[in-house]
């Protein structure tokens, strides 16, 4: 369903699709698909950003996370364990940057490999709820 994203969204962004999340989110969660729309429309990204030296949280994500805090969104942290046989382990997860009705957003530009590892098993953890 990425054909129905605005056509200026698909033509300044590469999309990729993982388990029809744009049709999911459109119809299940209209509130939050308009806000990444919205985001998205809105963003733009500035040389001068890019050429920033590195830190922390670069400005590019700040910016981003900052116009969904605006909408509502909040930064979440989550406690997850793996049950084995009736024995648990505790699973610790990272902060989401960006929560609203049960939708999470990573906000990330030009991160380290170990943050791949760590979105592959949120994004498993977060594909298990029930919308």
């Amino acid at each position: 369903m990425i054909e129905n994203l605005p056509k200026f969204i698909r033509r300044r962004y590469e999309i990729r699709e993982w388990k029809h999340a744009s049709a999911i989110l459109e119809r299940d969660f209209p509130v939050e698909w308009q806000d990444i729309i919205d985001v998205l429309t809105d963003f733009r990204l500035r040389k001068s950003d890019i050429v920033l030296p590195g830190g922390r949280k670069s400005t590019i994500a700040t910016q981003i996370d900052n116009a969904f805090i605006e909408r509502g969104w909040r930064e979440r942290g989550f406690e997850t364990k793996v049950v084995v046989d009736q024995n648990e382990f505790e699973s610790p997860t990272h902060k989401v940057d960006c929560f609203k009705n049960k939708v999470a957003i990573e906000i990330e530009w030009n991160n380290k490999d170990p943050f791949f590892d760590r979105t592959s098993t949120t994004s498993d953890f977060f594909s298990s709820f029930e919308p």
